[in-house]
């Protein structure tokens, strides 16, 4: 209804618009007939003495001009009455079709509240019967709709976890059965020809010099002298402004002891160029390689062996210049072997044997950067040519567990290897922060929920947890020793790998009268 009132009122508007306008343009006219009777006065005024008929010739278009006016105003005025009821008739047909249209409207809304209505009826009815029915479903089953709920998450949460370490049980042992061995040798290389950090000291040697004005005489004219060094002995020879000093590079330390002793006798002489270099560099490979003897000679002798083909002892003494995690190869093997002759003599096995097989251990790591497999294949390769009894053969086959130990000296030399490898200051790992690796370890595990207390040990290669039987179920475990195995792996870093060994044991004692 608003609607129509507000065209109603526009309609009245503009015909008030229309006929003020038509009075304003009737005045206009009457206006010009009384300026047009002003002038025609006027004339008749100043032409006092002009003939009467020109009087009436100026009046007679006087009358002409206010008549044609006056009859083009009622024109227009006319028009703009046929405008006013045109839109007056379309405003009349608007209204109808509105009020058509608010009948509708009326209707659908009529509808739509019963329609709601009904709705609402129903949905209460609804409403009703489902409360019925949970009331009579609390009273048959005697729990509450929050309980039977909880009862119900709980009881799928069990069978998921159920499910899942079935199913992760079964994947593990799925890739265990189904494992290359052939990938486990290339992975065990490469971890075992690698350590983890190079650090400076193993990198690098340090060679000081007389004054600076050596770094000119070494480097040459246009370099010819450093590069005929580098050349020759296979090192980077670094000359910055470090003050009378020549920084010598590289991850192999028998280059780098060749290329040491030589620069420094090539500092002695004064005279630095390519032939005295080549001559140096000759002199001291030779120095070198008698060193390797001596020291594989003394090794033998201070752990008793005797009877070592010379090419082993050879052997023995380049693991001089071979480092594992930081820990000297030759001196771990010397220390294993004196280790695997205490354990024999406490186990009445044989002790020289056990000695020999703890020198020997580790003998492929001398060339297992240049001959292709692992030190455990290369070395019992070595032992097998230059003709060693089965038994070092086995126990140097066994002391990574790649092969079954078929004899006690085997196991000794196991047992010694890791007692080595694992003692604290045997790897390059201060003391301090090996307690703290083996706490970290420890707390992580007590943070979850079930564990009972958990020991560090073996050098935090095995993570030992008792958990509490009845929080911790059979099923639960496997999912347990993942989760912390996970978070190990995501907040420690460690060489190798630690072994999560969980333990849950239920006893029931009971005593007969």
């Amino acid at each position: 209804m608003r609607r129509i009132i507000t065209t109603i009122i526009a309609v009245a508007a503009i015909a008030a618009g229309f006929l003020a306008g038509v009075a304003y343009r009737r005045k206009t006219a009457e206006a010009h007939i009384r300026s047009a009777e002003i002038e025609s006065a006027r004339i008749l005024d100043d032409a006092g003495k002009s003939s009467e008929a020109k009087k009436k010739e100026i009046l007679l278009e006087a009358k002409e001009e206010s008549i044609k006016i006056k009859s083009e105003a009622e024109k227009e005025l006319k028009e703009r009455r046929k405008e006013v009821e045109r839109i007056e008739r379309r405003i009349i047909q608007k209204e109808d079709a509105l009020d058509k249209k608010n009948e509708s409207v009326d209707k659908k809304e009529e509808q739509l509240r019963k329609k709601t209505e009904t709705i609402e009826n129903q949905g209460e009815k609804l409403r009703k019967m489902l409360e019925e029915e949970q009331s009579k479903l609390e009273k048959i089953s005697g729990l509450t709709s929050e309980q039977a709920k909880n009862q119900l998450i709980a009881s799928v949460e069990n069978e998921v976890k159920l499910e899942m370490a079935m199913l992760v049980k079964e994947l593990e042992q799925k890739a265990k059965n189904d494992a290359d061995k052939k990938a486990r040798e290339i992975l065990a290389a490469a971890v075992q020809r690698c350590a983890v950090d190079h650090v400076t000291e193993t990198t690098v040697s340090v060679v000081s010099l007389p004054s600076d004005e050596m770094k000119g005489r070494i480097i040459g004219r246009e370099g010819r002298n450093i590069r005929a060094l580098e050349s020759l002995t296979g090192v980077d020879i670094i000359i910055d402004d470090t003050p009378e000093a020549v920084i010598l590079s590289g991850f192999d330390p028998m280059r780098r002891e060749v290329a040491r002793i030589a620069l420094e006798r090539l500092i002695v002489d004064g005279r630095v160029h390519p032939a005295r270099i080549e001559e140096m560099v000759e002199k001291a490979r030779k120095e070198v390689e008698n060193l390797i003897h001596e020291n594989g000679e003394a090794a033998t002798f201070e752990t008793g062996v005797h009877g070592v083909h010379h090419e082993l002892v050879k052997l023995l003494g380049k693991m001089m210049f071979r480092t594992s995690y930081g820990q000297n190869v030759l001196k771990h093997s010397v220390e294993v072997s004196h280790l695997s002759g205490l354990l024999a003599s406490e186990l009445g096995a044989d002790v020289n044997m056990a000695k020999r097989a703890g020198l020997l251990h580790d003998i492929g790591k001398a060339v297992d950067h240049d001959v292709e497999g692992s030190h455990v294949s290369i070395g019992a390769a070595l032992c097998k040519k230059y003709r060693e009894s089965d038994l070092i053969i086995n126990a140097v086959e066994a002391h990574h567990g790649d092969v079954e130990p078929n004899n006690i000296i085997a196991v000794i030399v196991q047992a010694a290897d890791a007692i080595s490898a694992a003692r604290p200051g045997a790897r390059r790992e201060t003391l301090e922060n090996y307690i703290k690796r083996l706490q970290k370890l420890e707390s992580i595990a007590d943070e979850f929920k079930g564990v009972e207390k958990s020991f560090a040990i073996q050098a935090g290669r095995e993570l030992r947890i008792i958990v509490i039987p009845e929080d911790v179920d059979d099923s639960g475990l496997t999912l347990l020793a993942r989760d912390i195995a996970k978070k190990i792996e995501e907040e420690l870093e460690y060489p190798g790998q630690v072994k999560v060994n969980l333990i849950r044991e239920t006893r029931a004692i009971e005593y007969a009268k």
